[in-house]
């Protein structure tokens, strides 16, 4: 028999997700390396946030940490009023499961299912049938009733990673965190992508926690977090473009100077 969650019941001002002194580490003595030091954030709920930082600032470290990808090792990571640290591996796949949508960089689509098997594979694992009106109003969101009956090969990368944004919409999660999700698009289906994520936020009321390194792709957010090795070390609502890139120089100068 599964075993149960711990009740979560979302309330109006409880984050979808939190950090409270969020540690991470790898390996012991000399090769023992903080990929995340004593991080605190929230992230509200029907809010798009980004996370910036230099290469190995930890900002990816965060995400599967807060998504139950990785685990802690020290301090508190919660999805809604669920303490991760508090589930076993088959309660962590549950949640996963049933309360986190993810969009990866590689599409991570099956070759051999349609697209619209692709979108509702996760809910079937579940034992969950789809939501017919839910499924049709986040298939028009991210544009893609006719291209439902093809496969992978049949759709382009911008096309693919639609398929993937759906699917991680489909079953309603509490929280979709996105990794570097325009990396392998062009430009032009890149920003369509974060329309989309946009959309999903605006008119559908999701949140979405996206890893980025593209000050254009933050500017999408409402707001947009930044780390330097593995420190939350500043915090910019309502972000442009110049704004961001201007903070991204001043964390990389003095890297570059050491």
């Amino acid at each position: 028999m599964p075993q149960p969650l711990p009740p979560s019941g979302p309330t109006a001002l409880e984050p979808a997700a939190r950090a409270v002194d969020l540690t991470r580490t790898y390996g012991r003595g000399e090769t023992r390396v903080t990929a995340l030091d004593a991080v605190s954030v929230e992230f509200a709920r029907g809010r798009f946030t980004a996370v910036m930082g230099p290469s190995g600032s930890g900002k990816s470290t965060l995400m599967h940490c807060m998504a139950g990808l990785d685990r802690v090792s020290s301090g508190s990571a919660r999805i809604g009023g669920v303490e991760l640290a508090s589930l076993n591996d088959r309660q962590l796949t549950r949640l996963r499961r049933e309360k986190v949508g993810f969009v990866f960089q590689g599409f991570n689509l099956l070759p051999t299912l349609t697209a619209l098997e692709n979108i509702t594979l996760p809910l079937r694992l579940a034992g969950r049938h789809p939501d017919t009106a839910w499924l049709d109003t986040v298939v028009a969101t991210v544009g893609l009733a006719g291209r439902l009956a093809h496969r992978p090969s049949e759709l382009s990368g911008g096309q693919q990673q639609r398929v993937a944004v759906a699917r991680a919409l489909a079953s309603r999660p509490e929280i979709v965190f996105a990794d570097e999700p325009t990396g392998n698009l062009d430009s032009r289906s890149g920003a369509e992508l974060l329309g989309f994520l946009r959309d999903s936020v605006r008119e559908l009321g999701q949140t979405v926690v996206m890893v980025t390194h593209d000050p254009a792709a933050a500017a999408h957010a409402d707001r947009v977090v930044f780390l330097a090795d593995g420190r939350l070390v500043d915090d910019l609502p309502e972000p442009t473009a110049g704004a961001v890139l201007d903070r991204m120089l001043a964390f990389e100068a003095p890297a570059a100077a050491r």
